[in-house]
C-alpha cells in the first residue's frame, strides 16, 4: 500500500522529488508538495533569473551528476519545449595558486571526456571575447573554455517542472510551514502559519535556508543535543548578486559571452532574454539568532531580499570593475541587487538522508544546496526517492549525503562560499 508523503519546500529538491515520485506512483494525489507560494516561490534560492549549469567539478561524484543533469536539461520535453536551457559554454580563469583546474582536468580524463576542455592563453581569451579585453587577469595563471556548460532560466524552469508534477497528479498546496508536528513517537506532519496541519506517513523537508528555523521547536521538545540538531549539518547562508539592465545594443554585445568564471570570486552570467546581466560574488554571511531555548541558529533575514546593505553594494563595485570595467563607465552602477539565501554545509555536500534520531525516523531531509545544486533540478529527485524508499544510491553518494556525526576535514566543491561573516557586519 502506498504511503502519504508530504514534501515541504518547492525548490529544486522538493519539486524534483515530487516529480520523480509521481512518475512511478499509482496514486500521485497522495503526494503533497507544500510551499509558501505558487511555483516559483519568490524567496527560494532556486528562484532566480538564471543559474549556471555545468559539470566542471573537482569531485568526480558531482561531475558525473552534472553531465547526467545536462542530458536531462537538453532532452526532457517540458524543458526543451520551454527553451529554458542555454548551452553558452563557460570560460574559467584559475588563480595561480589553485590546484582546482588540475583536479577538474584529471576528472575529465578519468571519465574519458578530456576533449571537452579547451586550454587557452590570456591573449587568446582577450582576442576571442572582446568584452574581456580590459579584464584584470593578474590573479590568474591558467584559462580554459568548456562548451558543454551553460545556464538555465532558473525560476521559469522550476515553475515548468512544478507544473509538470501537478499534471502527473501531485497535490500542490500553498501555506507557510511554521513547525514540525510530533506526537505518539513519530512526526505527524507540519503545521502552517494559518493553523492547518498537513499530515503524512513520511515527511520530507526540502526547506533550504529555513530548515533550522522550522525544526527548532521540535528539537527543543525532544531535548536534542547540538550534534543532533539540523544546525550541526547545514546553516542558512546569504550572498548578494548584482544586476545590470542592458540596452538592446548592449545585450547584443554581452550575449557573445559564455558564463564567465572569475576564479573563486564569482561569475558573470550572460544576459537573459530581457537583457539582464548578473554578477555573483563569493562574500557570504550568516544571520545568527538565539532561539528561546538558547540555541544559536542562522536564519534568513526578515528584510526584503531586495534590500541589500550599502557596504555589500559598495564592496561589489571593485569586483565588477575587475571583471568587466567598461560596464561601470560614466559612474554607472548596478540597477538592482538581491540577497539570496541557501543552506550550506561545511563540506558542501547536501544532506539527503533520514533523520538519525529514532523519534524522528519518518522525517527526511533534502537540504544543503550550498549554492551549487540548482543544476541537478532535473535529476536529483530520483536519488531523494531512493532515500525515502530505503534504497541505496551507491556507496559514494550514501557516504557523501548522510547525516554527519562529526565534521570531517574535507575539501568542498564550493569552499569560497563557506561563511566567515555575519550579515550585521555589513550594516
Amino acid at each position: 500500500m502506498e504511503e502519504d508523503i508530504l514534501i515541504v519546500g518547492a525548490g529544486i529538491f522538493g519539486v524534483s522529488t515530487a516529480y520523480h515520485l509521481a512518475l512511478h506512483a499509482s496514486n500521485p494525489s497522495r503526494i503533497t508538495l507544500l510551499d509558501r507560494a505558487a511555483a516559483p516561490s519568490s524567496v527560494a534560492a532556486s528562484t532566480d533569473i538564471n543559474k549556471i549549469i555545468r559539470a566542471d567539478y573537482s569531485n568526480p561524484l558531482y561531475m558525473d551528476l552534472g553531465f547526467e543533469a545536462i542530458e536531462a536539461w537538453k532532452n526532457l520535453p517540458f524543458f526543451r519545449d520551454a527553451g529554458v536551457y542555454h548551452q553558452s559554454g563557460w570560460i574559467a580563469m584559475d588563480e595561480k595558486h589553485s590546484d582546482v583546474p588540475t583536479r577538474i582536468r584529471e576528472n575529465f580524463r578519468a571519465s574519458g571526456r578530456e576533449d571537452v576542455i579547451e586550454d587557452l592563453t590570456e591573449e587568446e581569451v582577450r582576442r576571442r571575447w572582446s568584452v574581456l579585453a580590459q579584464t584584470d587577469c593578474a590573479p590568474f595563471g591558467s584559462y580554459y573554455y568548456n562548451p558543454s556548460a551553460g545556464w538555465a532560466d532558473a525560476g521559469k524552469a522550476l515553475q515548468v517542472m512544478a507544473q509538470e508534477t501537478v499534471k502527473l497528479g501531485v497535490n500542490y498546496q500553498v501555506g507557510e510551514a511554521r513547525r514540525v508536528v510530533w506526537g505518539d513517537g513519530r512526526v505527524e506532519g507540519v503545521g502552517t502559519e494559518m493553523g492547518r496541519v498537513f499530515r503524512a506517513d513520511k515527511v520530507l523537508l526540502a526547506t533550504g535556508a529555513w530548515t533550522s528555523q522550522l525544526m527548532s521547536s521540535v528539537e527543543d521538545e525532544l531535548g536534542l543535543l547540538e550534534a543532533e540538531r539540523v544546525e550541526s549539518q547545514i546553516s542558512a547562508t546569504g550572498v548578494s548578486v548584482a544586476h545590470f539592465q542592458l540596452s538592446e545594443a548592449e545585450k547584443e554585445v554581452y550575449s557573445q559571452l559564455p558564463v564567465f568564471v572569475y576564479g573563486g570570486l564569482g561569475e558573470v552570467i550572460p544576459p537573459t532574454e530581457s537583457g539582464v546581466l548578473k554578477f555573483t560574488f563569493s562574500t557570504s554571511f550568516k544571520n545568527t539568532v538565539q532561539t528561546p531555548s538558547g540555541h544559536k541558529i542562522s536564519v534568513p533575514s526578515i528584510q526584503s531580499q531586495w534590500e541589500v546593505p550599502k557596504k555589500l553594494q559598495e564592496s561589489s563595485i571593485p569586483q565588477i570593475r575587475a571583471r568587466i570595467p567598461q560596464i561601470l563607465e560614466n559612474d554607472r552602477r548596478p540597477d538592482y541587487y538581491r540577497l539570496c539565501w541557501d543552506s550550506i554545509s561545511s563540506d558542501q555536500h547536501p544532506r539527503i538522508t533520514r533523520h538519525p534520531d529514532s523519534k524522528l525516523s519518518n522525517l527526511y531531509l533534502a537540504v544543503g544546496g550550498s549554492f551549487h545544486c540548482y543544476k541537478f533540478l532535473p535529476t536529483i529527485g530520483k536519488y531523494v526517492v531512493n532515500v525515502l524508499n530505503g534504497v541505496t544510491n551507491g556507496a559514494q553518494q550514501d557516504e557523501a549525503w548522510v547525516w554527519k556525526q562529526s565534521q570531517r576535514s574535507e575539501r568542498g566543491v564550493h569552499e569560497s562560499l563557506v561563511p566567515k561573516n555575519e550579515l550585521q557586519d555589513f550594516s
